[in-house]
């Protein structure tokens, strides 16, 4: 049986030929050779957090802190990663996180469908964007049979807001996740300080531009006056919700809705008492709000909460696989990454994004294997303990 971690012997066997990895397999490389690959403008957006990213920062280095204890004398040669989504099962618990600029990372500006073709070739979700360069029906077309996901930023106007959830639910996405903490955007100094908002700007609209109730609010269409329709979704983006507003939210679909932004048990219980399918616990990578909690040190508590009423999801600083395997040992059913995947199609598009999710998922599968865990559920049970240092 195939296991993840047999990426890492198909790389030593290309090594006998003399064929290296034509991208890096750790993060700190991918990050570098990213920053000389990315345009500026473009890096500075992805790279940027809140404030002086004090939380951003938190939210890598908070996995440092948490230790697991390995067993000995466990028959661990083969490994099951396998998790649920909503009745379906995944081959591994990560999924790609919605990225508002991933249409930008790839040099075509089409990287939302390169993303949904590294999904299609590693069966690794995408959790598409409400944000994108690409219509979501052909982004999720793109992802073939590989489970898709949308995320929606709500707009204030509701019949919009509908029409992109009946669209998302026509091109057969899994399941709505409700973004809570973007109605407005954090105080950003990397891009404030080069007058960079890549939305104003025409960037990542697709999706409203390609819609019936969008194009009825203007007076021309936007291949006739972009700057128009620009300031039209700028108006239109950005509903401050309220948990009066879930039930509106509840009766715009049939799928799951995941509530993405809940970091404090108290909402996360709320939540589901409201209709929430799943809870996501997530602090928007440290790029809406500072000063706050590193979100892999706030899972544990609302997956106490939670109680297995509701799956619970993750994402916030995930760089490698070791960070998904405590994800999971904190509380996690599912676990997001970001940036990793960003720079993977930044330097080689589909491929290259395939090739950083291939790497996150041998290295999580290898540490199970060393570490004598052969299931989720057994790094579930070994759990996590805080260390110092």
């Amino acid at each position: 049986m195939a296991q993840f971690g047999d990426y890492q012997l198909a790389i030593y066997l290309a090594g006998l030929e003399g064929i290296v990895p034509e991208w890096p397999v750790d993060f700190a490389t991918l990050e570098q050779r990213a920053e000389a690959a990315m345009p500026r403008s473009l890096l500075t957006y992805v790279q940027g957090g809140c404030g002086d990213e004090l939380t951003q920062r938190r939210n890598a280095s908070a996995f440092a802190h948490w230790g697991m204890v390995p067993r000995m004398m466990v028959d661990s040669a083969q490994r099951d990663l396998s998790a649920d989504l909503f009745g379906t099962r995944l081959a591994s618990p990560l999924f790609m996180a919605p990225i508002g600029v991933t249409g930008l990372c790839t040099s075509d500006s089409h990287g939302d469908l390169a993303a949904a073709r590294a999904a299609a070739e590693t069966g690794v979700p995408l959790c598409a964007s409400t944000l994108a360069n690409d219509p979501l029906e052909d982004v999720i077309a793109d992802g073939g049979d590989t489970p898709a996901l949308f995320q929606l930023y709500t707009p204030r106007d509701r019949e919009l807001a509908a029409s992109l959830v009946r669209r998302a639910e026509a091109a057969g996405c899994r399941a709505i996740v409700v973004t809570l903490d973007t109605w407005v955007t954090g105080w950003r100094p990397r891009d404030l300080n080069t007058a960079n908002f890549p939305q104003l700007r025409g960037h990542v609209l697709a999706n409203y531009f390609s819609d019936p109730v969008f194009r009825r609010l203007l007076a021309r269409p936007p291949e006739e006056d972009r700057r128009a329709a620009v300031m039209t979704w700028a108006a239109t983006f950005g509903q401050v919700l309220t948990w009066d507003d879930l039930p509106w939210l509840r009766s715009l679909t049939e799928l799951p809705i995941v509530l993405k932004g809940l970091c404090h048990p108290d909402d996360a219980r709320r939540a589901i008492d409201g209709g929430a399918d799943a809870v996501y616990v997530s602090n928007h990578g440290g790029r809406q709000a500072n000063g706050g909690i590193a979100a892999i040190d706030l899972l544990p508590d609302v997956a106490a909460a939670v109680a297995g009423r509701v799956p619970v999801w993750f994402d916030g600083g995930v760089r490698s696989g070791t960070d998904i395997v405590k994800a999971v040992a904190l509380g996690a059913d599912l676990v997001g990454v970001g940036r990793p995947y960003s720079y993977g199609l930044a330097l080689g598009g589909a491929a290259g994004c395939a090739h950083v999710l291939k790497c996150l998922l041998a290295e999580a599968d290898l540490l199970m294997a060393v570490n004598g865990w052969p299931t989720l559920a057994a790094v579930r049970e070994a759990g996590a303990r805080r260390v110092e240092g």
